[in-house]
């Protein structure tokens, strides 16, 4: 049952092909039977590797990893509110991109290839350069001209060729995607090796529940990384009987570039286009999202929606996140913002005190060095 299938055309190809689209040019994803024998995973290290029978790598020798995932889920206040926040910014290279990093990587030794291409905002260009550094390969990671600079140079101690991009974000993708022609890529979005990582999120987020599921989960969504493999890891925990049905899945984009929230408002077919305009939340400011049908599919079919917040929404949780010893980076606060927009709206609408809602602390504060302050007023 363990092979790769094009959601355009569903030809299939061997896990060993190394290949990263099919060969009419559509996504690829993985058509994987996931067991989770419990007892054996209680008994193994607190590190996403304990799923080992879950994710499909074939051979322990290939797996890169720094002992990376089973963050701590804790309770965090939000004003008289209490929601499990999952600690995804303390990963080795700052954010919850090493999940998928540790898998892909992982798959690429095994694949026996030496350099990838991958493009980034900053966080996923980070965790590729870093498991890429570990594992010997080499990379190439394209970031647009403005990615903030704590991310840059955390690429380029890596070892990895950083090519800065002019232009957009749908720009540096562009020319990932054209340099990617003739060698391997290595991307977050198109390879769906990376979200049989980022899939743990949920089993962990479950184990840790006593294997039993939240009833929602509130999640950034740019290109859909997390949003995406919650979904995957859900809907295999369900498929093998282990939770009942997948959570309810919320979305958070930020207003200046929302496409995602546009198209599910607008009940569109096709993921709408938009003009995208400059944000904080550099992490999520994704206009044209190449999995964007399947994050509304995956967040319709578990009953969720799409939400945005504004900067000031963002920077206002961002200080409040730092005032209770949370430093996280404007990013990760856009979904603090947002579960803080879903409790209001649930307030109003739905008297479920005993809704259990969990959400996630995406990238670390060090690596934006921006710093906000509020205005005085006095």
């Amino acid at each position: 049952m363990n092979f790769l299938t094009c959601i355009e055309c569903n030809n299939t190809y061997p896990l060993s092909d190394p290949i990263w689209r099919c060969s009419c040019g559509g996504l690829l994803d993985i058509e994987f039977e996931a067991a989770f024998p419990i007892k054996k995973i209680a008994e193994r290290k607190p590190t996403m590797w304990r799923y080992r029978e879950a994710i499909p790598i074939v051979e322990d020798k290939n797996i890169i990893t720094f002992d990376e995932g089973f963050t701590p889920l804790i309770p965090v206040a939000f004003n008289e509110r209490s929601v499990l926040v999952k600690q995804d910014h303390v990963f080795a290279s700052g954010s919850y991109k090493d999940r998928g990093a540790t898998v892909l990587i992982s798959k690429i030794k095994e694949l026996g290839i030496s350099h990838v291409i991958e493009d980034s905002s900053g966080n996923a260009g980070c965790a590729i350069a870093m498991y890429c550094a570990k594992a010997n390969i080499t990379c190439d990671i394209y970031v647009p001209a403005k990615t903030s600079p704590g991310k840059l140079a955390q690429i380029e101690h890596y070892g990895a060729n950083v090519d800065r991009i002019m232009g957009s974000r749908e720009d540096c993708a562009k020319a990932a995607l054209s340099a990617a022609a003739g060698h391997y890529y290595a991307s977050h979005s198109w390879n769906p090796f990376f979200f049989h990582g980022t899939k743990t999120f949920a089993f962990e987020i479950c184990e840790q529940l006593n294997w039993e599921a939240p009833d929602t989960v509130i999640l950034p969504v740019g290109n859909g990384t997390l949003l995406l493999g919650a979904y995957i890891g859900f809907s295999e925990l369900v498929l093998a009987g282990v939770i009942e049905k997948i959570p309810k899945l919320i979305g958070v984009q930020s207003t200046n570039c929302a496409p995602l929230y546009k198209t599910i408002k607008s009940d569109l077919p096709e993921v709408s286009r938009i003009d995208p305009k400059p944000t904080i939340a550099e992490g999520i400011a994704i206009a044209e999202p190449v999995r964007g049908k399947q994050i509304i599919k995956a967040v319709k079919e578990s009953g969720g929606d799409i939400l945005v917040v504004n900067d000031s929404e963002i920077q206002n949780s961002l200080l409040s996140m730092e005032k209770n010893g949370f430093y996280i980076e404007p990013t990760s606060a856009a979904t603090t913002a947002g579960v803080n927009k879903y409790l209001e709206n649930r307030n109003r609408n739905d008297d479920d005190d005993d809704e259990l809602i969990v959400s996630v602390f995406t990238g670390s504060g060090l690596k934006y060095k921006k710093m906000f302050r509020k205005k005085n007023n006095d």
